[in-house]
C-alpha cells in the first residue's frame, strides 16, 4: 500500500541531521521531512506542519505511514512507524530517529 511505502522510504533517512528549514536529504526539519518522504511515495503535502495537519484526514487509530501531530495547531509532525513508534526529525543537534511516541498526539492520513 502507499502508506507502507511511506514508512520504508522514511526509514532510509534515519541518521540525517535536523536542519531548521531543511527539506532535502542533506538536512530536514520536521515538516520538510514528512513532505519529502510523502513526495517520494507519490503524495503531495503542504510544506509546513500546521498546513499538513489542516489538509490531513484525522484518524484515531493510526497505521504505519500516517502523520503524528503534536499540538493543535501542530508545532511538530512525524511519521507513524507502528507499535507506538514514530520516525521523527526532532530538533537542532539531533538526527532522524525511530523513537517511542510520548504524550498526547493526533494522527492524520493522506
Amino acid at each position: 500500500s502507499a502508506n507502507s511505502d511511506v514508512i520504508s522510504i522514511a526509514k532510509q533517512y534515519i541518521g540525517v541531521p535536523y536542519v531548521y528549514g531543511g527539506s532535502t536529504p542533506s538536512g530536514f526539519d520536521c515538516s520538510g521531512f514528512t513532505q519529502y518522504v510523502f513526495a517520494k511515495a507519490g503524495k503531495s503535502l503542504p510544506r509546513v506542519t500546521t498546513a499538513q495537519q489542516a489538509a490531513a484526514t484525522p484518524v484515531s487509530n493510526p497505521q504505519p505511514g500516517d502523520l503524528v501531530f503534536s499540538g493543535f495547531p501542530a508545532y511538530h509532525v512525524s511519521i507513524y512507524a507502528g507499535n507506538g513508534y514514530e520516525v521523527s526529525a526532532r530538533m537542532p543537534g539531533t538526527v532522524i530517529v525511530t523513537k517511542k511516541i510520548y504524550g498526547y498526539k493526533s494522527y492524520g492520513r493522506f
